[in-house]
């Protein structure tokens, strides 16, 4: 899943960038903060005439990576500056949506669409289901994710998308071995440059694979001779997102997880990814399922904290987080699927009075917490599984449950 030049650098410092060495993510020798040879637009301050410059300077590049001087030449003949795009790529949201309100929005009315497309695609899908093992309400969940089932696909131009996104450097070496990878897919005859169309940051298709991901990963299913994720036709969008869960770590036979009903007094220690008992060993503590299966092997994932639902999820959870790594997004392909097969969703109940952290707040936590020598890995608002953790033995260290989760008592505790 997840997000600037007006001059030519010459000579040596050309070349060693050309060559890909040693270049950083979002820097190249000769002008800090620039990519491949220019001044920067850290400030959106690029222009058409910078742009035209970069694409000059990244050519050779590109044809050192085996891309044709005829490919490129055509992909990036009306190739311009899209100054839109780096506004969207510095856009931060002040304030993300709690994990509920996410899956609300996020299972809607989908699982009834998701069952009307498992009905008109029923022998695609099991066809599919039985090549690579992915059950096939997982793979319409995925799909009805990341384009509401083909209605969202995107219609921006990827090649000057991902050049100018290579071009301003914020996030240059990421984009620009993004733009080599389209240029690998157009020169391999799937799609050509008009019709390679998608989002603003190149996710492409049915199933939103960027196109490094679509190189490892797409598959020609349908025997038509290209990888085609792009027409109406789903098929290979379908059949390549279960090929790249499977290649992923998807166990067949196996659930993503379930929810579980935690004992009195569970030891939140023993919650997160990195905890990772068999289903014995969980049911020897107390741990039961909500539906009555027997526990699975895994961990324990409670993503608002002790008020909230617990989850046990199995290696095929992470294999979804491949896709995005996002529990959040997991949960709701997860959930999505379950409505799509016609079972329960969530029972447990949300704590949904709880307010909800601003990106500042959360940076706040984090500087907070590093000052009290609970590393979070930086400050950077945005509360990963460092952070978590750091959290975590903060709690513990003032004698609270350790469940890893911020919430506005968490502040006032370390503002305290």
């Amino acid at each position: 899943m997840t997000r600037r030049i007006s001059r030519i650098v010459l000579g040596a410092i050309l070349i060693a960038s050309l060559a890909g060495c040693g270049v950083s993510m979002n820097r190249t020798p000769g002008a800090p903060g620039g990519n491949f040879g220019g001044l920067p637009t850290a400030n959106g301050q690029g222009s058409e005439a910078g742009f035209q410059s970069w694409v000059a300077s990244f050519r050779p590049r590109a044809l050192a990576a085996g891309i044709s001087g005829a490919t490129f030449d055509s992909a990036m003949a009306d190739a311009h500056f899209m100054p839109s795009l780096i506004a969207l790529d510095r856009k931060q949201s002040e304030f993300a949506k709690p994990v509920w309100d996410y899956l609300d929005g996020a299972i809607g009315t989908r699982g009834a669409t998701g069952r009307s497309k498992a009905a008109q695609y029923s022998s695609t899908l099991a066809a599919i289901e039985s090549r690579y093992g992915v059950p096939r309400e997982v793979v319409l969940a995925v799909w009805g994710m990341e384009s509401n089932f083909g209605a969202n696909r995107g219609n921006t131009r990827i090649v000057p998308a991902l050049a100018t996104l290579a071009y301003d450097g914020r996030r240059g070496e990421f984009f620009a071995g993004e733009l080599v990878s389209a240029l690998r897919i157009i020169q391999s005859g799937d799609v050509d440059s008009a019709h390679m169309v998608g989002s603003w940051a190149g996710a492409m298709g049915h199933t939103q694979f960027m196109p490094s991901s679509f190189l490892a990963h797409a598959v020609d299913f349908n025997g038509d001779g290209r990888r085609d994720i792009w027409s109406d036709d789903p098929t290979d969008a379908l059949a390549s997102t279960a090929h790249y869960l499977r290649q992923n770590g998807w166990r067949p036979g196996q659930p993503w997880g379930t929810e579980v009903i935690l004992p009195p007094g569970f030891d939140f220690n023993n919650a997160g990814k990195a905890v990772q008992r068999s289903g014995s060993q969980w049911a020897a503590m107390g741990v039961r399922t909500r539906n009555g299966s027997a526990v699975p092997s895994g961990s324990i994932l409670v993503p608002a904290g002790s008020r909230g639902p617990a989850f046990l999820i199995t290696e095929n959870f992470r294999a979804i987080l491949k896709y995005n790594a996002s529990d959040s997004y997991a949960l709701a392909v997860s959930y999505l699927g379950e409505a799509i097969a016609g079972r329960p969703g969530i029972q447990g109940s949300w704590p949904r009075g709880d307010r909800t952290l601003s990106t500042s707040e959360k940076a706040e936590i984090q500087r907070l917490l590093m000052a009290k020598g609970f590393d979070t890995g930086g400050v950077d608002g945005k509360l990963g599984s460092q952070s978590t953790e750091a959290i975590k033995a903060f709690q513990r260290a003032r004698g609270v449950t350790p469940d890893g989760y911020a919430d506005t008592s968490l502040l006032a505790l370390l503002r305290s």
